[in-house]
């Protein structure tokens, strides 16, 4: 009878890992090395150098896209920021200006999200190079119920959402969604 009891929570812990959908190890660094690509909730400086009138800041909207004076709206979302210097250049070049030089960075990253046993779940401003470790903290820290092991980071990779086990100190990506766990015992 004793034996039961082991068995039991043996099958619980493998069912609780099995919930997450495992994101290669590899992938979750790899976006650390590939160029910044944006999506909704990312903000763009776009400086259109000698018309004061068309550089400004620009946010990406729901659907995927900056809107411009003179050229509308520009695709953004998957595309880099040099992506979209070619695309205003081009769109700028097609009755308005002659020889346009364009440049644009990103002025804001979109937000992550923090939620489970941390102390204040929510939406914070994300700033480059953060771990998951740094992103718990600024969303108060862990609960004293928090399982710190368990840390499910969901992530938009090329279009599709996953979900990883990562440890504090892998990397977190604008838009994340930290989800700490509760801890059985």
């Amino acid at each position: 009878m004793r034996l039961f009891p082991r068995i039991l929570l043996i099958l619980s812990a493998l069912a609780i890992t099995g919930c997450t959908t495992t994101m290669p190890r590899h992938a979750v660094h790899e976006e650390l090395v590939t160029p910044y690509q944006l999506d909704s909730g990312d903000r763009v400086r776009v400086i259109v150098f000698d018309q004061a009138d068309l550089s400004n800041t620009y946010i990406v909207d729901k659907a995927g896209f900056i809107s411009m004076p003179l050229v509308g709206n520009i695709p953004a979302r998957g595309l880099t920021t040099a992506d979209i210097e070619q695309n205003v250049a081009a769109k700028l070049r097609n009755g308005y200006l002659r020889d346009p030089d364009v440049s644009v960075e990103i002025d804001r990253y979109r937000p992550f999200f923090a939620m489970g046993e941390v102390n204040s779940a929510g939406q914070y401003p994300y700033v480059a190079g953060m771990t998951v470790q740094a992103g718990v903290a600024i969303a108060g820290g862990f609960t004293p119920r928090a399982d710190k092991a368990l840390i499910d980071v969901t992530r938009s990779m090329d279009g599709v959402v996953e979900t990883a086990r990562l440890r504090p100190t892998d990397p977190l990506m604008p838009g994340d969604t930290i989800s700490v766990r509760q801890r059985i015992f």
